[in-house]
């Protein structure tokens, strides 16, 4: 019978390394298993801001985090989707947002009803059965309401954030909950006899010894990587981007708008995400169409405000590790693996990460069945997250570059071939297992880059069509007004105490 867990080592800060550390010492008794996280101050963090997605609001509630405290902190917003602009074609723009958009009826779904709507020319835009959209456009925010029949019961959001100030919160976080924190850099990794980890050395000569390690060492995967030489399955074929250049401005005209907006550019995309105190701006583009200084004179050229810091440039690989657990380690984070900011999803990756490490938590180095479930499920993650990004960059009109031309014409994986096939001939929408995107997502990513299904899902004949013409056009107009009646984002972030003051 394997021992049971004694100490955890959580190699690397930023924001993946203080995530774990506030959740285990949240969660366990750091009396009986000392959590330690090492990390260096001379190392640099890969942070630049944060958009992230609804399921953030679940990792805060089990840290018990107060929402107005965590705002802040962080000098965090709302957002309530994100706006994409000229990724269809220039000068189009649509929004994928939070939520849901309209309501099923029974056994017919919305997006059926509308299908059919929408080929007979009667259907009002996708964005107007949204009450994120619609708040989003209006530049409005309030809180979901818990009861009733409105549709304020089905917004969904998240947060824009520091995240170099959301490490440091949940820092303050864990070690009031026992985790300690080790500062120094690590020059060692030891294995033992049956080759996993059997300690770390500091320069100083330190020596760190635990039953379970979570590598959060970044791109390095020191530990996973490196140590125990789990591979990296590179999908630049799919996601050709590898790099990034970052600069923070002044707020615009805009200000502290309740979205992410992403723009297409000749090469990449340029994010906007606005804080309390400045806008997040940065360039995702691949370096195989267009040079640094290229990137950084477009970034730079199209802020709304002035810079406040010298332009940053980053350089990833898109992809995962073969393998996320592998003896007594787990890996978390960019050491897991790094599918591009598109979505917001690098930190629900963490999120997800975690919440299964915790469903699996190990005795001793964990056990061949509890590794397999966890590789598997953590793969499926990114494969289907890395599906969505891919239909972002394939399924568009755009060919006035040569990157354009090139993801036109890439071959899918069979995944997402299969998907759009599907949606292609009847507009039908699967949620596989428990992935992360909803049908809300897919139907305005594949309706806002240009696909369009020939036809129409046959149970939508359920409801005779004047019928469900009235239906539809109720929930657009309820939609509407009850979006005009919400608070402004502005006031929603005085009222709440979310200002830092």
């Amino acid at each position: 019978m394997s021992a049971p867990l004694s100490h955890v080592a959580i190699i690397g800060g930023g924001t993946a390394g203080w995530m774990a550390a506030a959740a285990l010492g949240r969660v366990l008794d750091t009396r009986a298993i000392a959590i330690t996280l090492v990390e260096s101050e001379a190392i640099g963090t890969v942070g630049v801001g944060e958009a992230t997605i609804p399921p953030i609001q679940a990792f805060n509630a089990l840290l018990g985090i107060d929402e107005g405290e965590f705002l802040r902190a962080t000098k965090g917003t709302a957002k309530l989707g994100i706006e994409f602009v000229d990724w269809r074609a220039k000068g189009t723009r649509y929004f994928h947002p939070f939520g849901i958009h309209g309501i099923d009826f029974g056994g017919i779904p919305f997006e059926a009803l509308w299908q059919r709507a929408r080929l007979a020319g009667v259907a009002a835009p996708l964005e107007a059965y949204s009450i994120c959209a619609e708040a989003a456009r209006l530049g409005r925010f309030q809180r979901p309401a818990t009861s009733g029949k409105n549709p304020l019961t089905h917004l969904g959001y998240a947060y824009h954030f520091d995240a170099a100030l959301y490490a440091g919160f949940l820092r303050e976080k864990a070690e009031q909950w026992g985790v300690r924190r080790q500062e120094g850099r690590i020059v060692t990794v030891e294995r033992g006899e049956d080759g996993a980890i059997a300690g770390v050395v500091l320069e100083d000569g330190t020596r760190i010894a635990a039953d379970f390690y979570i590598d959060c060492s970044g791109f390095r995967s020191l530990l996973l990587g490196e140590a125990l030489g789990v591979a990296f399955e590179d999908w630049a074929q799919w996601l050709p981007n590898d790099r990034a250049v970052a600069v923070p401005c002044a707020l615009g005209p805009e200000g502290r708008s309740p979205f992410t907006r992403s723009t297409a550019r000749g090469a990449g995309w340029q994010w906007r995400i606005p804080l309390q105190h400045r806008v997040g701006n940065g360039l995702v583009y691949a370096s195989a169409h267009c040079s640094d200084a290229e990137a950084e004179a477009v970034l730079l050229g199209s802020l709304e405000g002035t810079p406040l810091a010298e332009p940053r440039l980053l350089r990833f690989q898109a992809g995962r590790r073969a393998r996320f657990w592998e003896k007594n380690c787990v890996a978390l984070g960019l050491a897991s693996g790094f599918l591009e900011p598109l979505e917001s999803t690098s930190i629900h990756l963490v999120q997800a990460g975690i919440a299964r490490l915790l469903e699996m938590l190990p005795v001793g180095g964990g056990t061949p069945a509890d590794i397999r479930r966890y590789n598997r499920l953590m793969a499926t993650e990114f494969e289907t997250i890395r599906d969505f990004l891919i239909l972002h960059f394939h399924a568009t009109a755009r060919d006035d570059t040569d990157y354009w031309r090139h993801l036109r014409s890439m071959e899918l994986p069979d995944t997402l071939a299969e998907r759009i096939a599907i949606y292609r001939a009847s507009g039908r929408l699967y949620r596989e297992a428990d992935e992360l995107f909803s049908k809300t997502s897919w139907l305005a990513v594949l309706h806002g880059q240009g696909i369009d299904p020939s036809g129409y899902d046959p149970i939508a004949d359920g409801m005779p069509r004047d019928e469900a013409a009235a239906r539809l056009a109720r929930i657009a107009e309820v939609t509407a007004l009850a979006a005009a009646r919400m608070p402004t984002h502005e006031a929603f972030l005085q009222e709440s105490g979310a200002l830092q003051r």
